[in-house]
């Protein structure tokens, strides 16, 4: 099953890009709620370049590496990755109101389809909030 997530982001194409594919910038923004935060982030961003988040709880009682390759890029228009067995798909869609990020990807099956939409939106949600706040 794919789950697809976006938003519209009033910012020019190429912040939108640096901010998404920057290890410095991703460590402001990649998280879905206040108490976590990602520590660390890696980027190669090229064919088969690997790329790496580190997010934990602040409370220091949680944390995971979200990592994968990088196996299709075409540049401020779209990302192709794979993490493990699952795939996913970012565009980056110029439009009259902005740029809309869409993130395609696919469902896991340990958490119901609704956790992982709204937990995957709040990040993206926290990432236009990022960029436009500058």
């Amino acid at each position: 099953m794919k789950i697809t997530v976006e938003t519209t982001i009033a910012a020019p194409l190429p912040t939108i890009w640096q901010a998404w594919t920057t290890p410095q910038d991703i460590v402001q923004w990649n998280t879905a709620s206040p108490d976590w935060h990602t520590t660390a982030a890696q980027v190669e961003l090229r064919v088969g370049g690997s790329f790496s988040s580190r997010m934990e709880a602040k409370d220091g009682s949680h944390g995971f590496d979200f990592a994968g390759t990088y196996t299709r890029i075409e540049p401020q228009r779209l990302i192709e990755c794979q993490f493990g067995d699952r795939f996913l798909l970012v565009e980056f869609l110029p439009g009259a109101d902005g740029v809309t990020v869409r993130e395609t990807f696919d469902a896991e099956t340990v958490y119901p389809v609704e956790q992982q939409q709204a937990g995957w939106q709040s990040i993206l949600d926290n990432f236009r909030r990022y960029v436009t706040g500058r």
